[in-house]
């Protein structure tokens, strides 16, 4: 385990063992998403080892072993419910997962029985209690999106990487390799998450996986039928195309992710890519399969 760089502020006892606590009042955290996260990944905190091998094979498609190996120390920022710790913890040496909300208890009770390489941190990405320079490897999947500043989240999340070490990461695309009747679908359900996530977090649980019988799944639907008799090429252009071989579980949490969410932003693969550079990335790599866009860069 790393030794902290920062005073615990507090400890949270729970079930499953003792979380140290580095809450503070953050400069660049959206408090309100925090505590949506916080009550999602409450609700939505079990996956299968199945489903969790292979969401976890598409987003470290384009990590080699020479990036992240046995002997690597890993940083985990905005861990949620532990799921992507638990997929690298049988290939990494030690992982450090840390995450502002109370889905920190959910990481613990899903990693610490079966991850002794595994500890959970609840700590904000601009108040990482650990030494500069201090990891192998740090990954921040499907989260530095919902932060106000994300280029500023991106550099403090990098400042943690040894040099020479490896940054991965996943936000939200601005549809920019897609068509125009793609982009309108989209748009138009923009409208409904900015009203959506101003609910109750009950009611916007149940409006959410209403979204996700009456929209997310039909869609789903089709696109497996169009698969199943050889159209795969047009299924793949479908919006949702991407929960084609997902279950229904993943679907609901995905779906009160897009619409629950009160601040979400999305980049360009250009834009994303002079964001890791301006934190001094080098080497980047962008995968060229969804989910849309996760790339990985080497600390210069």
């Amino acid at each position: 385990m790393f030794p902290y760089s920062l005073p615990i502020t507090n400890t949270l006892h729970t079930p499953y063992g003792s979380i140290n606590s580095f809450v503070t009042t953050a400069v660049n955290t959206d408090q309100a998403t925090v505590e949506s996260f916080g009550d999602e990944w409450t609700k939505f905190n079990s996956f299968s080892a199945q489903d969790i091998a292979t969401a976890g094979a598409e987003y470290f498609d384009i990590v080699t072993p020479a990036m992240l190996n046995t002997n690597s120390t890993v940083l985990d920022v905005g861990c949620g419910t532990g799921r992507w710790s638990m997929y690298v913890a049988n290939r990494a040496k030690f992982i450090e997962a840390v995450d502002p909300s109370s889905a920190v208890v959910s990481a613990q009770q899903l990693t610490q029985a079966k991850c002794t390489n595994v500890r959970i941190t609840q700590a904000s990405a601009d108040a990482i209690p650990f030494a500069n320079n201090s990891f192998d490897f740090v990954f921040s999947l499907g989260v530095l999106h919902h932060i106000p500043n994300t280029q500023q989240a991106i550099i403090d999340s990098v400042s943690k990487l040894k040099p020479s070490g490896w940054f991965l990461v996943y936000l939200y695309y601005n549809l920019d390799n897609r068509g125009v009747g793609y982009k309108m679908v989209f748009y138009a359900s923009t409208i409904l998450r900015l009203i959506i996530n101003k609910l109750p977090a009950t009611i916007k649980l149940i409006v959410a996986d209403c979204i996700a019988v009456a929209v997310y799944m039909p869609l789903v639907l089709l696109a497996r039928t169009l698969v199943k008799i050889g159209w795969e090429s047009s299924a793949k252009k479908m919006p949702l195309y991407y929960y084609v071989d997902k279950n229904f579980h993943i679907i609901r949490n995905d779906a009160l992710d897009r619409f629950g969410t009160p601040l979400e932003q999305r980049f360009s693969k250009k834009e994303i890519e002079t964001m890791l550079r301006n934190a001094g990335l080098s080497n980047i790599t962008f995968s060229t399969n969804q989910p849309y866009w996760h790339a990985v860069g080497q600390k210069i």
